[in-house]
Protein backbone atom coordinates (compact mmCIF):
# COMPACT_ATOMS: atom_id res chain seq x y z
CA UNK A 1 0.00 0.00 0.00
CA UNK A 2 1.29 3.48 -1.09
CA UNK A 3 0.50 6.80 0.41
CA UNK A 4 0.76 9.87 -1.50
CA UNK A 5 2.23 13.02 0.33
CA UNK A 6 1.56 15.13 1.36
CA UNK A 7 -2.00 16.20 -0.20
CA UNK A 8 -2.66 18.94 -2.31
CA UNK A 9 -5.13 21.26 -0.21
CA UNK A 10 -8.34 20.52 -0.46
CA UNK A 11 -8.12 16.97 -1.65
CA UNK A 12 -7.91 13.81 0.71
CA UNK A 13 -5.36 11.58 1.03
CA UNK A 14 -4.79 8.83 -2.07
CA UNK A 15 -4.04 5.41 -1.35
CA UNK A 16 -2.81 2.71 -3.91
CA UNK A 17 -2.96 -0.92 -3.11
CA UNK A 18 -0.88 -2.80 -4.63
CA UNK A 19 -2.78 -6.01 -6.75
CA UNK A 20 -0.19 -8.23 -5.52
CA UNK A 21 1.19 -7.87 -2.35
CA UNK A 22 4.69 -9.53 -1.45
CA UNK A 23 5.30 -10.74 1.85
CA UNK A 24 9.22 -10.80 3.19
CA UNK A 25 10.96 -13.91 2.81
CA UNK A 26 13.46 -15.19 4.88
CA UNK A 27 16.98 -16.43 2.58
CA UNK A 28 19.53 -17.53 5.38
CA UNK A 29 22.66 -18.80 4.17
CA UNK A 30 25.72 -20.36 5.50
CA UNK A 31 28.99 -21.38 4.53
CA UNK A 32 31.68 -23.26 5.98
CA UNK A 33 35.23 -24.35 5.52
CA UNK A 34 37.26 -26.32 7.41
CA UNK A 35 41.21 -27.50 7.66
CA UNK A 36 42.22 -30.63 9.91
CA UNK A 37 43.61 -29.83 13.03
CA UNK A 38 44.16 -30.95 16.75
CA UNK A 39 40.29 -31.73 17.48
CA UNK A 40 39.27 -32.39 14.11
CA UNK A 41 39.34 -29.20 12.51
CA UNK A 42 39.87 -25.58 12.18
CA UNK A 43 37.76 -22.39 10.48
CA UNK A 44 39.47 -21.74 7.42
CA UNK A 45 36.15 -19.69 5.93
CA UNK A 46 32.63 -18.76 7.23
CA UNK A 47 29.73 -16.78 6.48
CA UNK A 48 26.63 -16.44 7.37
CA UNK A 49 23.43 -14.67 6.79
CA UNK A 50 19.81 -14.34 9.11
CA UNK A 51 18.16 -16.30 10.16
CA UNK A 52 20.68 -19.24 9.77
CA UNK A 53 23.57 -19.14 12.09
CA UNK A 54 26.48 -21.72 12.72
CA UNK A 55 27.66 -22.16 16.32
CA UNK A 56 30.62 -24.16 17.20
CA UNK A 57 29.24 -26.09 20.81
CA UNK A 58 32.07 -27.28 22.74
CA UNK A 59 32.97 -31.13 21.30
CA UNK A 60 33.76 -34.29 24.17
CA UNK A 61 37.40 -34.96 24.25
CA UNK A 62 36.73 -38.41 22.07
CA UNK A 63 34.08 -36.05 19.53
CA UNK A 64 35.62 -34.36 16.51
CA UNK A 65 34.31 -30.53 16.03
CA UNK A 66 30.91 -29.94 16.05
CA UNK A 67 28.53 -26.97 14.51
CA UNK A 68 25.70 -26.48 15.16
CA UNK A 69 22.81 -24.93 12.35
CA UNK A 70 20.45 -22.88 13.59
CA UNK A 71 17.91 -21.46 12.34
CA UNK A 72 17.03 -18.33 14.58
CA UNK A 73 13.72 -17.82 13.01
CA UNK A 74 12.44 -21.02 14.15
CA UNK A 75 10.66 -22.20 11.39
CA UNK A 76 10.11 -21.81 7.65
CA UNK A 77 7.11 -20.82 5.69
CA UNK A 78 6.41 -20.80 2.37
CA UNK A 79 8.44 -19.04 -0.31
CA UNK A 80 11.49 -19.15 2.89
CA UNK A 81 14.90 -20.75 1.62
CA UNK A 82 18.13 -22.11 3.39
CA UNK A 83 21.09 -22.85 1.97
CA UNK A 84 24.32 -24.30 3.67
CA UNK A 85 27.74 -25.17 2.32
CA UNK A 86 30.37 -27.42 4.24
CA UNK A 87 33.86 -27.82 2.97
CA UNK A 88 36.05 -30.29 4.54
CA UNK A 89 40.10 -30.21 3.34
CA UNK A 90 41.96 -33.53 3.45
CA UNK A 91 41.63 -35.09 6.72
CA UNK A 92 39.21 -32.70 8.64
CA UNK A 93 36.80 -34.29 11.03
CA UNK A 94 33.51 -32.68 11.99
CA UNK A 95 29.78 -33.13 13.33
CA UNK A 96 26.98 -31.01 11.27
CA UNK A 97 24.00 -31.37 13.51
CA UNK A 98 20.99 -28.90 14.44
CA UNK A 99 20.09 -27.67 18.34
CA UNK A 100 15.84 -29.26 17.48
CA UNK A 101 13.87 -30.20 14.82
CA UNK A 102 13.21 -27.77 11.75
CA UNK A 103 9.35 -26.70 11.08
CA UNK A 104 8.18 -26.25 7.81
CA UNK A 105 4.91 -24.32 8.39
CA UNK A 106 2.02 -24.24 6.41
CA UNK A 107 2.11 -22.80 3.15
CA UNK A 108 -0.29 -20.43 0.92
CA UNK A 109 1.65 -21.30 -2.53
CA UNK A 110 4.83 -20.98 -2.81
CA UNK A 111 7.04 -23.77 -1.96
CA UNK A 112 9.27 -23.56 1.28
CA UNK A 113 13.73 -24.56 -0.02
CA UNK A 114 15.75 -26.17 1.60
CA UNK A 115 19.86 -26.77 -0.28
CA UNK A 116 22.28 -28.42 1.43
CA UNK A 117 26.21 -28.72 -0.62
CA UNK A 118 28.63 -31.17 1.35
CA UNK A 119 32.49 -31.59 0.05
CA UNK A 120 34.62 -33.80 1.51
CA UNK A 121 38.50 -34.36 0.78
CA UNK A 122 40.49 -36.93 1.05
CA UNK A 123 40.78 -38.28 4.16
CA UNK A 124 38.46 -36.31 5.85
CA UNK A 125 35.40 -37.62 8.29
CA UNK A 126 31.92 -35.54 8.00
CA UNK A 127 28.66 -36.68 10.23
CA UNK A 128 25.56 -35.03 8.78
CA UNK A 129 23.13 -35.40 11.33
CA UNK A 130 20.50 -33.07 11.68
CA UNK A 131 17.78 -33.73 13.82
CA UNK A 132 14.14 -33.93 11.88
CA UNK A 133 12.43 -31.92 9.52
CA UNK A 134 8.49 -32.04 10.44
CA UNK A 135 6.07 -31.26 7.82
CA UNK A 136 3.05 -28.95 9.10
CA UNK A 137 -0.03 -29.86 7.46
CA UNK A 138 -0.01 -27.90 4.34
CA UNK A 139 3.49 -27.42 3.97
CA UNK A 140 5.83 -27.50 0.89
CA UNK A 141 9.33 -28.32 0.97
CA UNK A 142 11.70 -28.71 -1.72
CA UNK A 143 15.10 -30.25 -0.26
CA UNK A 144 18.05 -31.33 -2.08
CA UNK A 145 21.60 -32.46 -0.68
CA UNK A 146 24.40 -32.67 -3.11
CA UNK A 147 27.68 -34.82 -1.85
CA UNK A 148 30.97 -34.72 -3.12
CA UNK A 149 33.16 -37.28 -1.86
CA UNK A 150 37.17 -37.76 -2.60
CA UNK A 151 37.83 -41.28 -2.75
CA UNK A 152 39.26 -41.84 0.61
CA UNK A 153 36.76 -39.84 2.68
CA UNK A 154 34.28 -40.90 5.06
CA UNK A 155 30.80 -40.10 5.14
CA UNK A 156 27.62 -40.93 7.62
CA UNK A 157 24.55 -38.57 6.76
CA UNK A 158 21.14 -38.84 8.00
CA UNK A 159 17.82 -37.28 7.38
CA UNK A 160 14.45 -37.45 9.14
CA UNK A 161 10.90 -36.43 8.06
CA UNK A 162 7.88 -36.12 10.06
CA UNK A 163 4.27 -36.02 8.49
CA UNK A 164 2.19 -33.78 10.27
CA UNK A 165 2.56 -32.29 14.38
CA UNK A 166 2.76 -35.87 15.87
CA UNK A 167 2.80 -35.10 19.26
CA UNK A 168 -0.44 -32.80 18.78
CA UNK A 169 -2.10 -35.87 16.97
CA UNK A 170 -1.88 -33.76 13.17
CA UNK A 171 -2.31 -35.38 9.84
CA UNK A 172 0.02 -34.37 7.19
CA UNK A 173 -3.56 -34.06 5.19
CA UNK A 174 -2.48 -31.58 2.61
CA UNK A 175 1.24 -30.30 1.30
CA UNK A 176 3.75 -31.38 -1.08
CA UNK A 177 7.41 -32.51 -0.43
CA UNK A 178 10.03 -32.75 -3.01
CA UNK A 179 13.35 -34.66 -1.73
CA UNK A 180 16.62 -35.55 -3.31
CA UNK A 181 20.07 -36.41 -2.35
CA UNK A 182 22.61 -36.78 -5.07
CA UNK A 183 26.37 -38.15 -4.21
CA UNK A 184 29.63 -38.26 -6.51
CA UNK A 185 32.72 -40.28 -5.45
CA UNK A 186 36.25 -38.76 -6.98
CA UNK A 187 33.77 -36.48 -9.59
CA UNK A 188 31.40 -39.64 -10.45
CA UNK A 189 27.90 -39.73 -9.91
CA UNK A 190 27.33 -42.85 -7.70
CA UNK A 191 23.86 -42.15 -6.45
CA UNK A 192 21.09 -40.03 -6.94
CA UNK A 193 17.83 -40.80 -5.06
CA UNK A 194 14.40 -38.46 -5.64
CA UNK A 195 11.20 -38.79 -3.79
CA UNK A 196 8.20 -36.68 -4.89
CA UNK A 197 4.76 -37.09 -3.73
CA UNK A 198 1.62 -35.04 -1.95
CA UNK A 199 -0.27 -35.77 1.18
CA UNK A 200 -2.92 -37.75 -0.41
CA UNK A 201 0.49 -40.54 -1.68
CA UNK A 202 1.50 -40.88 1.55
CA UNK A 203 -1.27 -43.47 2.58
CA UNK A 204 -0.69 -45.26 -0.28
CA UNK A 205 -0.01 -48.87 0.09
CA UNK A 206 2.86 -48.21 -2.78
CA UNK A 207 4.64 -45.22 -1.67
CA UNK A 208 4.87 -44.57 2.52
CA UNK A 209 2.23 -46.54 3.67
CA UNK A 210 0.38 -44.32 5.89
CA UNK A 211 3.54 -43.75 7.73
CA UNK A 212 3.83 -40.93 10.10
CA UNK A 213 7.63 -40.33 9.40
CA UNK A 214 10.37 -41.96 7.33
CA UNK A 215 14.30 -41.28 7.99
CA UNK A 216 17.50 -41.64 6.17
CA UNK A 217 20.79 -43.23 6.83
CA UNK A 218 23.53 -43.59 4.09
CA UNK A 219 27.49 -44.40 4.98
CA UNK A 220 29.84 -43.58 2.47
CA UNK A 221 33.47 -45.16 2.80
CA UNK A 222 35.84 -47.56 0.78
CA UNK A 223 35.23 -50.40 3.77
CA UNK A 224 31.00 -49.72 3.56
CA UNK A 225 30.78 -53.81 2.58
CA UNK A 226 31.90 -54.90 6.10
CA UNK A 227 28.90 -52.82 7.20
CA UNK A 228 25.94 -54.11 5.24
CA UNK A 229 24.90 -56.94 7.85
CA UNK A 230 24.87 -54.30 10.87
CA UNK A 231 22.94 -51.96 9.39
CA UNK A 232 20.30 -54.41 7.90
CA UNK A 233 20.02 -55.93 11.61
CA UNK A 234 19.55 -51.82 12.63
CA UNK A 235 17.06 -51.48 10.14
CA UNK A 236 15.18 -54.55 10.29
CA UNK A 237 16.28 -55.87 7.19
CA UNK A 238 15.57 -51.99 5.23
CA UNK A 239 19.32 -51.80 3.85
CA UNK A 240 21.70 -52.46 1.52
CA UNK A 241 24.59 -51.28 -0.86
CA UNK A 242 23.42 -49.48 -3.74
CA UNK A 243 26.88 -48.49 -4.66
CA UNK A 244 30.46 -49.98 -4.34
CA UNK A 245 31.04 -48.36 -1.15
CA UNK A 246 27.94 -46.77 -0.33
CA UNK A 247 25.04 -48.40 2.03
CA UNK A 248 21.52 -46.63 2.64
CA UNK A 249 19.16 -47.95 5.32
CA UNK A 250 15.83 -46.62 5.76
CA UNK A 251 13.49 -46.39 8.22
CA UNK A 252 8.90 -46.03 7.80
CA UNK A 253 6.67 -46.04 10.87
CA UNK A 254 5.19 -44.05 13.65
CA UNK A 255 7.70 -40.96 14.56
CA UNK A 256 8.90 -41.98 17.73
CA UNK A 257 9.80 -45.37 16.94
CA UNK A 258 11.83 -44.06 13.48
CA UNK A 259 13.68 -41.70 15.34
CA UNK A 260 14.63 -44.19 18.12
CA UNK A 261 15.68 -46.77 15.50
CA UNK A 262 17.55 -44.08 13.65
CA UNK A 263 18.83 -42.52 16.81
CA UNK A 264 20.68 -46.27 17.72
CA UNK A 265 22.10 -46.71 14.08
CA UNK A 266 23.77 -43.57 13.97
CA UNK A 267 25.56 -44.73 17.48
CA UNK A 268 26.37 -48.22 16.11
CA UNK A 269 27.52 -47.18 12.70
CA UNK A 270 29.55 -44.23 13.66
CA UNK A 271 31.18 -46.09 16.72
CA UNK A 272 31.53 -49.58 14.37
CA UNK A 273 32.27 -47.92 10.44
CA UNK A 274 34.64 -43.98 12.18
CA UNK A 275 35.81 -45.08 15.67
CA UNK A 276 33.42 -42.76 17.09
CA UNK A 277 31.61 -42.83 20.72
CA UNK A 278 28.72 -44.84 20.25
CA UNK A 279 26.36 -41.37 21.02
CA UNK A 280 24.56 -38.99 20.11
CA UNK A 281 25.62 -35.86 19.41
CA UNK A 282 25.06 -33.42 22.51
CA UNK A 283 22.21 -31.62 21.13
CA UNK A 284 19.99 -34.48 20.20
CA UNK A 285 20.66 -35.27 24.06
CA UNK A 286 19.80 -31.71 24.99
Amino acid sequence: MTEVWPPEPGHAIVMAMNPETRHQRARGRAELRLAAAPGGARILHLFQSAPLRMLFPDADPSEPKQVAMVNVAGGLAGGDRLDVSLRLDAAARLTATTPAAEKIYRSLGPQTEIAGILDVAEGAVCEWLPQETILFNDARLTRSLDIALAPGSHLLAAEMLVFGRAARGEVFAAGALADRWRIRRGGKLLWVEALKLDAAALSHRFTLDGAGAMATLVLAMPEAAAHRDLARDLAGGGAGLVAPGLLVARWLGEAGSVRANLAAAICALRAAALGLPPALPRLWRA
